[in-house]
């Protein structure tokens, strides 16, 4: 069981939505974002988070720029982002832009790096898939330099070297909250160990315990490195309705024609009603009424140990109204909920401290 107050996010891609039977413009869904952000601030939420997408049916390709407009719009919620494509980012004008971010709200400034699951970016911006791997460990090398350092010096090959650089505006000691976002790669499980960040598990499909083992490895991981053990969080997709039935039918009007394109392109599975009542009940969708989802969040802080859960909130073509009452329930509902179920159990049974044998880690895994 986790030992840390959880904390609760939304995470959005910038789908575009419905309203009745006109499907919203692009320049419409991005003010519609700034609104959402309003709203999850207004019931208590604590983080708000973009992604970044380059395709038809997502406006979050300049996430630094809506973040700054939610930024100036509220007081309180951090923004964020639920994925930064590093490997695609140049690590100086990110730095450049999140600091700006970060003082422009006052300290509320936060990242989610990851390798890209989605790869339009790649030729967007003259990259080769090829070096994915050395593009993203390269970059992450000197995105930390330049959080952690005050003058920085670097050479590699992705990009020219730094000599003795100090950027502006400067970010506070140590930068702000860096996640590593994974997908499933071991590898990347022990790369955010290794530079001692916090881990996003992006759990889209499947059952989630599946993901138990690479906490596990993470714990593991930080000890060797001889690192403080750091959060983890869960990025999962979902809707929340005042019954179970409403939600379940107004996710799959949306969800069984996003599969379906998604399984042209990936190789997924077919979207049959069947797999999908199996997500309901048992795999990684969040999607019921407030009771529902709660629960099975706190059988997440006990499978894979997380003290954050971000909700995917908005899937192209759902109302704007499910998403508003989404948005309502999780934090007026859902949130407390959890935290009532979690303090219940933590007065009832004492915490046992976790340990994790300290297996060695092989040179396959760093």
């Amino acid at each position: 069981m986790t030992t840390s107050p959880i904390e609760f996010g939304l995470n959005s891609f910038g789908d575009v939505p419905t309203n009745g039977d006109r499907t919203l413009s692009d320049a419409e869904t991005v003010r519609l974002l700034v609104e959402e952000a309003k709203h999850a601030e207004r019931v208590g939420l604590d983080v708000f988070s973009l992604g970044e997408h380059y395709r038809e049916g997502y406006v979050d390709s300049a996430t630094p720029v809506l973040l700054a407009g939610i930024a100036t719009a509220t007081e309180r919620i951090r923004l964020g982002t639920a994925v930064t494509v590093l490997s695609t980012n140049d690590p100086v004008r990110l730095y450049n832009e999140f600091s700006t971010l970060d003082a422009l709200s006052n300290g509320r400034a936060q990242l989610v790096l990851g390798r890209a699951s989605q790869t339009q970016s790649f030729p967007l911006f003259g990259y080769a898939l090829e070096d994915y791997e050395t593009l993203f460990e390269e970059k992450l090398e000197l995105f930390m330099k330049l959080q952690r350092e005050e003058s920085v010096t670097w050479a590699g090959t992705v990009r020219t070297p730094l000599t003795d650089q100090t950027l502006h505006p400067r970010m506070h000691p140590g930068g702000i909250p860096t996640w590593i976002g994974v997908g499933g790669s071991p590898n990347s499980v022990i790369r955010a160990a290794r530079y001692g960040l916090p881990l996003m598990l992006a759990i889209i499909g499947g059952e989630p315990h599946r993901f138990a083992g690479h906490v596990d490895l993470y714990f593991r991981a930080l000890e060797q490195f001889g690192l403080p053990r750091q959060p983890v969080g869960q990025h999962a997709l979902g809707l929340i309705a005042d019954t179970d039935e409403e939600a379940a039918e107004t996710w799959w009007r949306a969800w069984e024609p996003m599969v379906t394109m998604m399984g042209r392109e990936r190789g997924f599975y077919p979207p049959t009603r069947e797999r999908y009542d199996l997500e309901l009940a048992t795999g990684a969708l969040f999607v019921g009424s407030p009771e529902t989802v709660a629960q099975k969040i706190v059988r997440m802080t006990h499978e894979l140990q997380i003290s954050r859960f971000d909700l995917k909130y908005d899937i192209g073509g759902l109302p704007v109204d499910a998403r508003a009452r989404t948005i309502e329930l999780f934090g007026t509902r859902v949130a407390p909920r959890v935290r009532e179920l979690l303090a219940a159990e933590r007065r009832e049974q004492p915490e046992v401290p976790t340990t994790h044998p300290m297996h060695p880690i092989g040179p396959t895994d760093a």
